[in-house]
């Protein structure tokens, strides 16, 4: 059982890891070529359109399955095993952090902000880049960690 909790671990955090990479080097990149009406209308259908079951099912699986992996003993699991799974999931948790702290309440604001386009983007894209570029590393880190934490 241990093992295939690390297994979906190690799964549903690359999942999301990759989602968030190509969003950080692809799609963010694309939508600064934008006007500004352009990237507003944009980003308001990707924030409709991304939190759907699927995503939520591994943005929930992203601290699930690592905690499970974690708090299910296993013989012969070593300390560093036991040390990698905790470290991921703190890095995940943390990333779960930023996104529910800063990304989500800036989705919020752009959906609901009656500003002009320029004014929209301007309270928007930078920050949400930043914190972006946050959740995104501390999502790779858990990745690597529970991949470590797989591999010995």
């Amino acid at each position: 059982m241990a093992t295939l909790l690390l297994a979906l671990a190690v799964g549903s955090t690359g999942l999301y890891a990759g989602f968030l990479l190509i969003f950080q080097t692809g799609i963010m990149p694309a939508l600064a070529r934008l006007t500004d009406p352009e990237f507003v209308t944009a980003m308001r259908r990707i924030n409709e359109y991304v939190p759907r079951p699927v995503f939520l099912t591994v943005f929930l699986g992203v601290i699930a399955f690592p905690a499970a992996a974690f708090l299910v003993p296993q013989d012969g699991r070593t300390d560093t095993q036991k040390w990698l799974v905790l470290a991921g999931l703190v890095a995940a948790a943390l990333n779960h952090l930023v996104t529910i702290g800063g990304n989500v309440p800036l989705n919020t604001a752009l959906a609901a902000s009656e500003d002009g386009p320029a004014a929209a983007r301007t309270a928007f894209e930078r920050r949400w880049n930043a914190f972006h570029r946050i959740r995104t590393a501390l999502i790779v880190l858990a990745f690597g960690l529970l991949t470590a934490a797989a591999a010995l």
